[in-house]
């Protein structure tokens, strides 16, 4: 390797594995590529020990993300540091970190000199990986260190790989729900019991707030109880009975603040529904559209806000507060990246409790379990 770069003692390959988008709606192919020769100088070359699947890997697929082709997938990722560049001085090789998906923001625009929990919307930045740059459905992946995040000693690769794009969504998301809360009001999150879903309860339990999660599958209301959330409701039941539950067990008019997981028809206008007069909705999902009558926007004041993944210090916040109330991902795992249409099958089944992982090396695994 040929870099402005300090290596790390193990040798480097030239070549590896990556699963690949070639061509839109067609599956993704496993290539052998070369390994990221050149590293910038905040860059960091990643060992990939996990890549998780997320909702955007789909959307990558479609070619909604206008991609450029081909691409390597996945922005949810975590390994071990192999080599850093120049400037880099957080990190260095045999660090375990989690790979953020934002590559390079720019420094200069008003999101980046604004709020610090703003500069994710930069709109001129490097890319993402995964999406617009090869990410971590590959042996090597190259990263921003000023936005990657070290793991704490007692978080695994296993849970901190789907933290990186579903852990830093779904924390965002409740911390936007919490800052419109009045004492002793409630969230409600819709579709709590994906992927999203689960990690946002815990969430809002270790930030110390009551939620209620709206849930439409019996896996998915499993996977509720299972976080720990404080009251489920079955969607199923029909609106009319979903708000008059909610309204019960809240013991108040609604949920001061609703968070949106879900992208079937219907959760946004549900989600506005549920929330008390004056409340405000945070919309997570990304479906193609949706609807929300207008009485709830214009009768009973529902403010509606939109939330991406979270800022850099909100990632590395998360991950402190993951290893501190020991937050659990439920994981599908399966090894190697030729397990890949498995793990895809798997998501699209609709069976799928929480987030499908790919362990992309094993002795990585292996060796942070015999660290303990």
């Amino acid at each position: 390797m040929t870099s402005n770069s300090t290596m790390a003692p193990s040798n480097i390959p030239e070549t590896m594995l990556a699963a690949q988008i070639e061509e839109f709606h067609k599956p993704y192919k496993l290539n052998t590529i070369p390994v990221p020769s050149q590293l910038g100088p905040h860059d960091i070359l990643v060992r990939t020990a996990v890549a998780s699947l997320c909702h955007t890997d789909f959307m990558a697929l479609e070619g909604i993300m206008n991609s450029p082709l081909p691409v390597t997938g996945s922005h949810e990722g975590s390994g071990t540091v192999a080599a850093v560049g120049s400037s880099v001085n957080d990190f260095a090789p045999g660090d375990r970190v989690m790979c953020n998906l934002l590559y390079s923001l720019c420094g200069k625009c008003g999101d980046c000199k604004g709020p610090e929990n703003y500069s994710q919307y930069c709109t001129q930045h490097g890319g993402h990986l995964g999406i617009t740059r090869d990410g971590n459905f590959a042996e090597y992946v190259k990263v921003d260190a000023r936005t990657a995040a070290k793991l704490p000693d007692n978080l695994s690769f296993e849970t901190a790989a789907p933290l990186a794009c579903a852990g830093c969504t779904a924390y965002r998301g409740i911390l936007q729900a919490k800052a419109e809360l009045k004492a002793g009001e409630w969230i409600g999150i819709v579709g709590s019991g994906g992927g999203l879903g689960h990690l946002g309860v815990q969430f809002a339990k270790a930030l110390g707030v009551k939620t209620v999660g709206i849930e439409a599958r019996d896996v998915g209301i499993e996977l509720t109880k299972k976080a720990g959330a404080d009251a489920v409701v079955d969607a199923r039941i029909g609106n009319e009975k979903v708000v008059e539950e909610v309204k019960r067990l809240t013991g108040s008019d609604g949920v001061g603040a609703t968070v949106v997981l879900s992208d079937a028809k219907g959760a946004a206008a549900l989600s506005c529904a549920i929330t008390r007069m004056h409340g405000t909705v945070i919309q997570i999902a990304q479906p193609k559209e949706f609807s929300i009558p207008f009485h709830e926007l214009v009768f009973r004041d529902i403010r509606v806000k939109g939330s991406l993944i979270c800022s850099v210090q909100e990632a590395r916040d998360m991950l402190e507060l993951v290893g501190k109330h020991k937050i659990s991902v439920n994981t599908n795992a399966f090894t190697g990246l030729k397990e890949l249409p498995k793990l895809f099958e798997l998501a699209e089944s609709g069976k799928m409790k929480g987030k499908g992982i790919i362990i992309v090396d094993p002795e990585q695994i292996k060796k942070e379990k015999a660290s303990g």
